[in-house]
């Protein structure tokens, strides 16, 4: 979905990237709150994740390409904030040093996959855990629900903007039928993916899945005394003279 330089006119660019910018900086402010010594790696190795799935590219229609975004996995594991900053970071990596995507259409790029994906990723994640069970299905199904809503919604938000200022001669209907029809599909394997690995965090460490903190306890470890013969348990057996 990685948008190149030129497909997209000026005016809407600089639009989408004064967009793109004031995201930024409010989910600066925002990611303090999210940010402590548990989250901060965890971050980090999302958004490594991240990058290593969204250089698996598809191609579409017209110069755009279809691949997994993972805006609604940043958002449920990092919390919303920090996966804005987490998307933002890999696709302006993917610019600089890969050309996946152009440089003036950056903003563009961040708006649609990271602000789209993380904002309904995240509302549809925690719109259906008000009316689902505190429980693990509950999330992991909440968590795959997000991420298929996430896909598609990026892919309408860019057709918006391509009606808006695109600069090529394919006809919007096609844009939209190809993007949004392909991303339908894309979504769900996102979908699949990111509810395995919240369900895996969950598992192990659910204090981590930032989306889902205070749902579900931490599973605890727990030991069994066993007596000896003919003592208390927990007591040495045997009386000294």
């Amino acid at each position: 979905m990685h948008v190149p330089d030129g497909f997209i006119d000026a005016p809407v660019s600089v639009a989408a990237g004064a967009v793109a910018v004031v995201g930024v900086a409010v989910s600066l402010r925002g990611a303090r709150r999210e940010l402590d010594d548990r989250t901060a790696p965890l971050a980090g190795l999302t958004a490594a994740f991240v990058f290593a799935a969204q250089m698996l590219n598809f191609p579409v229609a017209a110069g755009t390409s279809g691949h997994l975004l993972g805006g609604a996995l940043a958002a449920i594991l990092a919390g919303p904030y920090t996966a804005v900053l987490c998307m933002a970071v890999v696709l302006g990596l993917q610019a600089l040093l890969f050309a996946d995507g152009g440089l003036s259409a950056l903003g563009v790029n961040i708006t649609i996959m990271g602000l789209v994906t993380v904002a309904v990723g995240y509302g549809v994640f925690r719109l259906l855990l008000r009316v689902l069970p505190a429980a693990r299905p509950a999330v992991t199904g909440a968590a795959f629900a997000a991420a298929l809503a996430s896909v598609p919604a990026s892919a309408a938000a860019f057709t918006l903007i391509y009606a808006l200022g695109g600069t090529t001669e394919v006809p919007l209907g096609s844009v939209a039928a190809a993007m949004i029809g392909v991303h339908v599909l894309i979504g769900v394997g996102e979908a699949l993916i990111t509810s395995l690995t919240v369900s895996s965090v969950l598992a192990v460490r659910p204090d981590l899945v930032y989306g889902a903190r205070g749902l579900i306890k931490r599973p605890e470890l727990r030991t069994r005394t066993v007596s000896g013969s003919g003592g208390a348990a927990g007591e040495p057996s045997g009386a000294g003279a």
